[in-house]
């Protein structure tokens, strides 16, 4: 097609299309125009290939035709963008090769990098001194270029009248996990963004770790060679014509009126909370409680900033420890696929800089880089931690900050940073010797430091336990599955789930009521009061910690309804699973009584209360025997005091081991 015919039939279809949308822009002072693809091929699919095949020509026309509209205000330099390109234009960023060169593609993927927004000029215009002829120079390349002659025969010292830049800012695009095959290394290429890509409300859709679609033109870069000149191998970059985020978090997903209907009408459902916890994992048989669990960790409890400028979480930790083969891992990948922007990490695979943030060299700015870990690309989405008991103390210190502070502080090679990393975090483990022992204390097997544990709201632990009627069903469900794998289906459909998510975050904030504060209340206090006392020494049965996590959980149920009070019921609800928690992992078998210092500590209130007493025995030997005590005569002692042997000896061995006391012989014990 002749360029005259394609200004001229981008006019026809811009006035049949889009006049309101144009002058609505003007007004609005928004200097581009959205266009459909698929409406561009139904008026002309010529032009729609034409398009495909030599974008710039086209895009460019397209803007000369917007131009000659007739509209009050300023219609120059109006950038044209491409919406919804076909799939046939999809490529993977590993399949590009030059035959694609300046063709329009369309990409999708990971945002890794992100450079800051620069001026880059397009344009400057010279006047020569000689005759005072005005010669402009389009700036194409990466260099800035002068006029090399004039008309009237003069060559160089031209003088610069003026400059046009745009603003210019450049990211990396990574292939998303999902597109890979196997063992490939996800491939990178570098974007381009000018003008209003890079605006404020737009710059937010490229931050790393976000996923979009890019519409756009593959160009090709010269590298440079060290000794002057270019390489004859050349770079490849996408200059961008539009971009569309896919996976925003909850407070950003996007929501049609029919789907909001949808919502609404299930939230008033009186069933609403079985309906959502059948539908979480329905390939999973029972475990309802942490079903129920989970679905409240989705919805999360509301995260309050005070005057004064500190803020409480609203997130909700859960970790499930339990027997392998008790279908952890499935419950992780299941909410990593209905929850928005979720990441799925497994222990032995990730390390602390990539949970967190590492820095790297950068290319591109010549200098160090952040590069943000899985549990700030997954700010204000879910991330799911699998083998957590497999990964290194160190990298596991990495996240006590990520988990109470909800901030990821890094200072290294001159970066000193804070990070934003509100992230609810379910993570599973197994129990210390891979199996539950029946007969040992549940806390004793959970081998995670105590500071760690003590962060999450609610620990499951989760036992495969023979028992014949439980077994059978169990049996029963998997093998039905297997047998007929499309009979399944779930009351409420992914899509649903997630836009329900989002929705209940975005707009419910639910206060507490008096009848809620009071159960809450009630709770916590029966709770504290019922700790035994032994030795002197008290037991305490529940934190302020488990306080907070009983206000999130109410609060998260309260959203379920989308109702903006948290009634008797939804405390009750929360109460009942944090009640059920401490019933699995905080009593004490010694006394019957509650104890949280048996998991947040490791060291219960009656072992306390034991190594108080022993320490004391010891310092009275000591006045008797002098310096060294024998084993055998405390051993006696603590009989006489009703302190059984192998209690004894388990303190001797802790006391060893903090180093209050060495052995200097076998069978003898010395103070230090």
């Amino acid at each position: 097609m002749e360029p005259t015919q394609v200004i001229k039939k981008f006019q026809e279809f811009l006035e049949k299309n889009y006049v309101k949308e144009i002058s609505e822009r003007v007004r609005k002072g928004k200097k581009y125009l959205v266009v459909d693809f698929n409406e561009l091929s139904k008026f002309d699919p010529q032009l729609a290939d034409e398009l495909l095949e030599t974008p710039e020509e086209v895009i460019k026309a397209g803007e000369i035709a917007l131009e000659s509209f007739e509209i009050e205000g300023d219609v120059k330099n109006f950038k044209i963008r491409i919406k919804d390109a076909p799939e046939s234009t999809a490529i993977l960023i590993r399949n590009i090769r030059s035959e694609h060169l300046n063709k329009f593609l369309f990409v999708k993927g990971l945002v890794r990098q992100k450079s800051d927004v620069r001026p880059q000029v397009t344009s400057a215009r010279f006047e020569c001194p000689s005759c005072g002829n005005v010669i402009t120079v389009l700036q194409l390349d990466q260099k800035f270029k002068e006029p090399s002659r004039c008309g009237c025969g003069r060559k160089g010292k031209f003088r610069m009248l003026s400059k046009e830049l745009v603003d210019a800012q450049k990211i990396v695009l990574e292939e998303a996990p999902e597109d890979l095959d196997g063992g490939e290394q996800p491939k990178r290429l570098d974007i381009f963004l000018k003008s209003d890509l890079v605006s404020p409300i737009s710059d937010k859709k490229t931050n790393p770790g976000s996923k979009i679609i890019i519409n756009g033109i593959l160009k090709e870069v010269p590298l440079p060679a060290k000794d002057g000149g270019n390489l004859t191998r050349y770079d490849l970059m996408i200059e961008a014509n539009y971009i569309e985020p896919i996976e925003e978090d909850f407070l950003e997903l996007n929501i049609e009126k029919e789907e909001e209907k949808e919502i609404l009408e299930l939230a008033k459902n009186p069933k609403v909370y079985e309906k959502l916890v059948n539908s979480l994992a329905p390939t999973i048989y029972g475990h309802d409680l942490i079903k129920e669990a989970l679905i409240l960790q989705a919805f999360g409890g509301v995260r309050k900033k005070r005057k004064k400028g500190s803020a409480t979480r609203g997130d909700i930790h859960i970790l499930l420890i339990g027997d392998p083969g008790a279908g952890k891992s499935q419950l992780l990948k299941r909410m990593s696929e209905i929850a928005p922007k979720a990441r799925y990490v497994s222990g032995k695979g990730a390390s602390g800089a990539g949970l967190t943030a590492t820095v790297v060299r950068d290319e591109f700015i010549r200098g160090y880089a952040l590069e943000a870990g899985a549990l700030v690309l997954a700010n204000r989405g879910i991330c799911c931690i699998d083998e957590l008991d497999k990964m290194t103390k160190e990298d596991r210190s990495a996240m006590h900050e990520a988990l109470e502070q909800q901030t990821v502080t890094i200072s290294k090679a001159n970066i000193q940073a804070t990070l934003r990393c509100e992230t609810t975090v379910l993570a599973a483990a197994n129990p210390k010797f891979g199996r539950f022992d029946p007969y040992e204390v549940l806390a004793k097997q959970i081998e995670l430091p105590s500071t760690l544990i003590n962060r999450f709201d609610l620990i499951f632990p989760i036992k495969d336990m023979p028992d014949a009627s439980k077994d059978a069903k169990l049996a029963a469900f998997i093998l039905s599955l297997h047998k007929d794998p499309t009979e399944l289906v779930t009351e409420v459909g992914n899509k649903t789930l997630r836009k329900f998510f989002a929705y209940a975050r975005q707009k419910c904030k639910p206060a507490l009521t008096e009848a809620a504060v009071e159960e809450i209340q009630e709770y916590y206090v029966k709770m504290r009061a019922s700790g035994s006392e032994e030795g002197g020494v008290k037991a305490i049965p529940i934190t302020a910690r488990q306080l907070e996590a009983l206000i999130r959980l109410a609060e998260a149920s309260a959203k379920i309804r989308l109702s903006d009070k948290v009634t008797r019921k939804d405390a009750q609800r929360s109460v009942k699973l944090v009640h059920h928690c401490l019933t699995e992992i905080g009593l004490d078998p010694d006394t019957g009584k509650f104890d949280i210092d048996r998991i947040s500590s490791g060291v219960t209130a009656s072992e306390r209360g034991n190594i108080v007493l022993i320490k004391e025995m010891i310092s009275e030997l000591e006045t008797k025997e002098g310096k060294t005590i024998s084993v055998e005569n405390l051993l006696v002692e603590a009989s006489t005091k009703g302190i059984k042997e192998d209690k004894v000896l388990e303190v001797i061995e802790k006391l060893k081991r903090s180093g209050d006391i060495y052995e200097p012989k076998k069978g003898f014990i010395s103070k230090i």
